[in-house]
């Protein structure tokens, strides 16, 4: 499932053009029109020197205007229809790529809303964001503006060997043989240009990462007093850059320059050759201002064709990274079956859902995380009645998620069952099961908009009514009625706008919202203050009553009166029973129990002395 990061091993046949074969498909005849009219442009830069051979060979050379009249309209109605195509091909262009951008992005976005979380847990968000992005972006230019560079430039090359040879074989023979020389020195070039600008790009990036991290991580650095290390490290880079940046510019020029030079070398080796043929009267002087022309006018597009086919060599890992990850398989996902019954994530069949109670029992159950060795859990069987609560505890690590994670199906067990009111959760679908689960996060994420617009993600169709009620349940409402705009106030970006305690308990409403049969509680009060704590203690004792819960529990003295206590150690869970039962065991439970009560005791005589 997991989606390599290294761009090694066989690359895509024709620069990995057929692999977008789906994408491409529904504009084909657009790229076909695109293809033909910038062949016919391209034909019609090539004839405008036949013009000037005309008028310098007829008007100029025989002292007459005979003629000139029409010569002029046919080189104007040529020039409009030009500008015409000219037009149409770039709107074209500009459609295809936007097009392209459009329908890459939603389909890689959408096939990544699909992925389990083993595939974010190995793939970095910025990683996954330049897929979505940067890739999308750079295919949808070479499908459209690259693309008709080459075009324009391949077919002016023929259309003008094509013009020569039949103007004159001598001199089409002697320009052609400076081609190979031009080719060499503009491949020279775009090996070390390519090579440079990679590494600027590297460098680059380095720095876009710095700059984030300086400002993400502003508080961490002040109260570290890290200012003059991180800015060291900073103008480092940026020293890299600017070496990195002037030895590119340096050979950029240096190429460049380089073609003009071969460009100047042609065109004074052709006005010799062709000034030669014109005094012993092979050649006219309108047959040598064509020649001239061209032997300006080619090394421009040989030198684009090259560097079109190297961007395409280079984009070539844009295409295999974005079809790879639209090829990554989930390691969670509905059978062909449940599709067609249920529906899927985004074309849910809601009329065939059955509703949840929220009875579920693992049934011998081994589980392995898809990037690990060892088992989480083996042979492990619990049977959770419906409206039943569940409490999770352990050491900061320990793995206590494992189980929710099964139970929400996150992840599926590497063998065994868990059966969802006596059905194996696999039977139905993800979105089924999502849409009656309730998650209060550790760290929970709010969305940037208004307080009102969070909470309708838990029920987009809630009345006000429902909303302060949800709100009411948990004590949130006192947060709305602090805000100057209440249910309309900003929450900002990530929830910026609200203190963590008030983030905790909005979530915690929007939770609600969605009157979940399943409530899943991870650490919901280990990031907030003591009276937020209290506060979400006592709603966590109201929102539970006749639903089946699983408390992820920091503080030990909130899980007392849950119906099974699970105790995690190492990743696995080596104690199971009530508070009472395990207290009497006098185990692993009882040591953290006993440890915790030890640690309040001194807080509280430090509160006291103080």
């Amino acid at each position: 499932m997991e989606e390599k990061k290294n761009t090694k091993g066989k690359s895509l046949p024709w620069f990995g053009i057929p692999a977008l074969g789906r994408f491409l498909k529904p504009y084909r005849r657009r790229i076909a029109g695109m293809v033909l009219l910038g062949s016919v442009s391209s034909l019609i830069d090539s004839i405008y020197p036949l013009f000037n051979k005309h008028i310098l060979n007829v008007n100029v050379g025989g002292m007459t205007l005979k003629g000139l009249p029409l010569t002029l309209l046919l080189y104007l109605l040529i020039l409009g229809f030009q500008v015409w195509d000219n037009y149409i091909t770039m709107f074209l262009c500009s459609r295809l790529e936007l097009w392209m951008n459009r329908d890459l992005r939603d389909a890689v976005f959408g096939h990544v809303q699909t992925l389990s979380f083993s595939y974010f847990n190995q793939n970095s968000v910025g990683y996954i964001h330049s897929r979505v992005m940067s890739d999308t972006g750079k295919i949808g230019e070479l499908v459209s503006w690259r693309m008709m560079d080459f075009v324009w430039n391949f077919a002016y090359i023929l259309s003008v060997v094509v013009v020569m040879f039949l103007t004159d074989v001598r001199l089409a023979m002697f320009i052609l043989a400076l081609v190979p020389i031009a080719v060499l020195i503009i491949l020279f070039f775009q090996k070390k240009l390519v090579v440079l600008n990679h590494r600027v790009r590297e460098i680059n990036a380095t720095i876009t990462s710095d700059f984030n991290e300086g400002i993400t991580g502003v508080r961490s650095i002040k109260a570290l007093a890290a200012e003059e290390k991180l800015f060291g490290d900073f103008r480092g880079d940026t020293k890299d850059m600017e070496k990195a940046a002037v030895k590119t510019a340096r050979n950029s020029a240096l190429f460049s320059s380089s073609v003009t030079m071969f460009s100047a070398l042609a065109l004074a080796l052709v006005l010799w050759q062709g000034g030669m043929l014109n005094q012993q009267n092979l050649m006219r002087i309108g047959t040598l201002s064509v020649f001239l022309s061209y032997a300006l006018g080619i090394m421009d597009p040989i030198q684009n064709v090259i560097n079109t086919l190297s961007a395409l060599i280079t984009i070539q890992v844009n295409i295999e990274r974005v079809t790879r990850l639209l090829g990554t398989e989930s390691d969670v996902k509905d059978s062909p079956e449940v599709i067609r019954t249920y529906g899927d994530s985004f074309f849910p069949k809601k009329e065939n859902w059955e509703p949840l109670d929220g009875h579920i029992e693992f049934r011998d159950v081994s589980f392995r995380y898809p990037d690990g060795e060892e088992m989480v859990l083996e042979h492990f069987n619990l049977d959770v009645p419906q409206g039943a609560s569940v409490a999770i505890v352990g050491e900061t690590g320990a793995g206590k998620s494992t189980l929710v994670n099964l139970v929400c199906r996150f992840f599926e067990p590497t063998q065994g069952q868990v059966l969802i009111d006596g059905r194996d959760a696999r039977e139905r679908s993800q979105l089924w099961l999502h849409s009656h689960i309730g998650y209060v996060l550790q760290t929970p994420h709010l969305f940037t908009g208004t307080v009102r617009e969070n909470l309708c993600y838990g029920n987009p169709d809630a009345t006000d009514a429902q909303i302060m009620e949800a709100l009411a349940l948990v004590s949130a409402d006192q947060v709305v009625n602090r805000l100057e705009k209440g249910l309309d106030s900003e929450v900002g970006e990530g929830g910026s706008n609200l203190s963590t305690g008030e983030r905790q308990l909005i979530s915690f409403a929007r939770a609600i919202l969605a009157d979940p049969r399943i409530l899943v509680l991870d650490e919901a009060t280990s990031s907030v203050d003591t009276v937020t704590e209290k506060t979400i203690q006592e709603a966590t004792k109201k929102v539970t009553q006749g639903r089946t819960s699983f408390l992820i529990a920091h503080r030990l003295s909130t899980v007392t009166d849950c119906d099974t206590i699970l105790a995690v150690k190492d990743g696995k869970i080596v104690e199971q029973g009530t508070h009472h039962e395990l207290m009497e065991q006098k185990g692993y439970y009882y040591q953290l129990v006993m440890q915790q009560y030890e640690d309040e005791q001194i807080a509280s005589m430090w509160g006291k002395d103080a």
